[in-house]
Order: C-alpha cells, then sequence, then structure tokens
C-alpha cells in the first residue's frame, strides 16, 4: 500500500510539472518562452492571406523580441503554426492541438465559420484569441453578448461597416440593379444580410440573391453561371452588376464563364474574402479585368511603420504583396505577445482574465506609441464585442498590372475618395 502511495505522489508531482510548463509560461529563472499558436489557412480558400500571415509572423517575433532586449524584458517567443485550410472542423482540431502544447494566446484563425466552430472550446479553455480576419456579426456567429466574445478578438471591424461600404461603391459607380451571388456560411450570409440592407437603403433594386455550398464548394458552377445569366436577363449593363460574395474558389467560377458570355458585360463587385487574392489574378485575370472585380477590404493606411514592415517582407523574399490581413496579423501578434509578457511581469504566470483586459487597455497606447512602435494598420480601438470599433476600407480592382487600389471609403463620411 505504501509503495502504491508513493506512485501515486510522483505521479501527481509529476502531471502538476508538465500542466506548470503548459500554462505558467514565463515563471522560474532563464529566459522566459511565450508560445503563441497560430491558426492559418496555408492550403485552402484562403491560402494567399494565410500564407502571407504566416510570413509576417515571423517579422513580427523578430520584431517584439528586440523589443524585449531593449526593455531588458528576457522573454523569447515561439511560434506554433497550424493549417486549418479555413475547414471549421479542422480547425477546432488544430486548436486542440494548439493547446495540447501549451499555446494559450493564438493568432487566427481567418474566417468567420471557424471562429464559430472554436467559441465553445475557447471560453471552456479560458484561451485568448485575435482573429486578423473574421468579420461576421457577432450574433450570426452564436454570440448573444459581450461577455460570451470576452476571449475573442478581432482587430478588423465586422462586417456593419464593410456592407455599408458595398453599397457606397455601387451607389457612387452608377449600378441601380444587383444580383448577389454567396458563399452559405456564418460569414457570407452576415456579408450579405449587410451589404443587402444597406443597398436597399441606398435606392439600389436587388433582382436575385443567389446561394452555394461553402464546404464543399462547388466545382462544376453552371448552374449558378446560369442562374447569374437568367437574373441578369434583359437588364442594361451600364447599370446593374455583380456582387459576389466569397473566397478564392470564385477562381473556380470565373474560369468557367466563357469570353463571350453576356455576364462579362457587367461590372462585378467582391469583397474582402478574395480582394488581392492571387489564385483571381492567376485564373482569371483576363475576365477579372474586363469586370472589374471591385472589391472591399478593411484599409488601415499606410505609415511609416507599415512600409518598413513590407520593405522588410519583400527584403526576406517572401513576395511584392502583402495584403491587409497580414498587416492587422502583425498588429494581432504585437499587441497580444506585449499584452502577454505584462501580464505575466504582474501575475507570473497565465491569466485569461487579465489578458483579455490588457489588450483591450494596450490597444490605444499601442496606437500612440507607447511602446516605442506603432500598428501597421492604423488606430487600434476595441468595442464591447472585443471587435475594432472603425475603419475605412479600400476598394481594389484587377486591371492590367494586376490588383490595384482605386479608392477609399472613409467610415467617417460615408463617402468614396477615388484614386
Amino acid at each position: 500500500m505504501k509503495k502504491i502511495l508513493i506512485a501515486l505522489l510522483s505521479l501527481i508531482i509529476i502531471s502538476s510539472t508538465f500542466l506548470a510548463g503548459c500554462t505558467n509560461q514565463g515563471t522560474g529563472g532563464g529566459e522566459k518562452v511565450i508560445k503563441v499558436g497560430v491558426l492559418t489557412d496555408l492550403s485552402g480558400d484562403l491560402s494567399t492571406d494565410g500564407t502571407q500571415i504566416n510570413n509576417i509572423l515571423k517579422i513580427a517575433k523578430d520584431n517584439v523580441e528586440q523589443y524585449f532586449k531593449e526593455k531588458g524584458l528576457n522573454y523569447k517567443v515561439e511560434l506554433y503554426v497550424e493549417d486549418t485550410q479555413t475547414n471549421p472542423s479542422l480547425c477546432l482540431q488544430k486548436l486542440q492541438n494548439l493547446k495540447a502544447q501549451g499555446c494559450n494566446l493564438i493568432i487566427g484563425p481567418l474566417s468567420s465559420s471557424e471562429v464559430k466552430n472554436i467559441k465553445n472550446y475557447v471560453n471552456a479553455n479560458k484561451l485568448v484569441v485575435i482573429s486578423p480576419s473574421s468579420t461576421a456579426i457577432p450574433q450570426l456567429i452564436g454570440f448573444s453578448s459581450p461577455q460570451e466574445k470576452k476571449y475573442i478578438f478581432r482587430i478588423v471591424p465586422n462586417d456593419n461597416f464593410q456592407g455599408k461600404a458595398i453599397a457606397g461603391e455601387i451607389k457612387d459607380m452608377g449600378i441601380k440593379n444587383v444580383v448577389v451571388l454567396y458563399r452559405d456560411d456564418a460569414w457570407g450570409q452576415g456579408l450579405e444580410s449587410a451589404a443587402v440592407n444597406n443597398m436597399k437603403k441606398e435606392g439600389i433594386k436587388i433582382l436575385a440573391v443567389i446561394s452555394y455550398p461553402s464546404q464543399p464548394t462547388p466545382s462544376d458552377w453552371s448552374q449558378y453561371i446560369q442562374k447569374l445569366l437568367d437574373s441578369v436577363k434583359g437588364k442594361d449593363p451600364k447599370d446593374t452588376g455583380i456582387l459576389a460574395i466569397g473566397f478564392g474558389e470564385l477562381a473556380t467560377l470565373m474560369s468557367q464563364i466563357p469570353d463571350n458570355s453576356p455576364l462579362l458585360n457587367y461590372k462585378w463587385f467582391g469583397s474582402d474574402g478574395f480582394a488581392m487574392n492571387e489564385n483571381i489574378l492567376k485564373e482569371a485575370k483576363a475576365k477579372g479585368e474586363k469586370v472589374g472585380f471591385y472589391s472591399t477590404i478593411f484599409y488601415g493606411g499606410k505609415s511609416n511603420e507599415t512600409k518598413k514592415v513590407i520593405e522588410e517582407y519583400k527584403k526576406r523574399g517572401y513576395g511584392k504583396e502583402v495584403g491587409q490581413y497580414a498587416l492587422c496579423a502583425y498588429d494581432a501578434f504585437m499587441l497580444g505577445v506585449i499584452s502577454y509578457a505584462e501580464m505575466l511581469e504582474k501575475e507570473k504566470k497565465y491569466d485569461a482574465d487579465l489578458l483579455s483586459k490588457l489588450i483591450k487597455e494596450n490597444a490605444p497606447k499601442y496606437s500612440n506609441g507607447a511602446f516605442g512602435f506603432k500598428p501597421v494598420t492604423g488606430y487600434i480601438v476595441f468595442n464591447k464585442w472585443n471587435d475594432r470599433a472603425s475603419g475605412d476600407y479600400g476598394i481594389y480592382a484587377i486591371t492590367k498590372d494586376g490588383w490595384k487600389l482605386v479608392g477609399i471609403w472613409h467610415y467617417k463620411t460615408g463617402k468614396i475618395e477615388w484614386l
């Protein structure tokens, strides 16, 4: 019996030590490690954004470690990256993997459907999540109160803003009739609703609303192409447009539209789901150039801090383009990790409630340069839902030179500055 008790006691001590290593990061002597989990998309419909996020976080890691060194703070950061493929079920599995590896601060995931699917696990395990690109209205992804979203931040505005931007650009371009095609998931439903409601307020007629499945997305788009043709039949291309709300799968749709199709006589509009998307540019550039694909995406401007990070991105050979959501991920990481270190300085252990509080408090401090550098996406402040409280939207279109910023919708005035 005595041997059994000793064995049980040893097991308890070993288990306690293991758990401390997972959750009490930063305790003990020597260099302290902050483990950051990353839920991104490296091989799915948002892989353009996801790959850029994976790359830019390496720059953010080096920059924040340099900051710690200058401040005499003995911390280093380890990144644990998981590919979710923008699949909600897979995302939950990958989050569980990150938790098992001791990651309590998570950057990502990218889509609102993923956020919806992990929210219960996040709350039950008291993880702190900062998504760089989820934009669905909180109620549409299962949150009934701000308290339920206490641990989940989104460093972009929700789609109430983008719906206004989309309606504004469409009206400004003289479009009076619109057909809407949207991805049938939490994000697509929310943005479709916000865009349609705002277009109606602007006096724009909705000719049809067509949905397509998100899991899996269609490989044969012929029935949707026919529905679009039926919806615009007899309408003047000068005042009729098509709003497509989806991700990279819309490259396949465009590739399957014949070159002589009447659909290519109409202006097409998009959203943050595929603005700057490399697959659409590669698979359907000629068609995209013809129809415009005017796409809105949160726009934080281009400060000196932004330019420095983009130059470093290019210098490292990651690519010539840095999308807005990659820049959002950079700010999410910097704000999250600085707040994590402050939490450890105060409590010497992981405390989800304190970390959540510090992220919200540090957002305006970070924005004002209190830590020696400023955000790359403009001023950051969170509303009661822990979503970014404001933001302009850039309008990108496909041109002969590729994706190009052609306008900016300013949220303070509701007007568009065409470039």
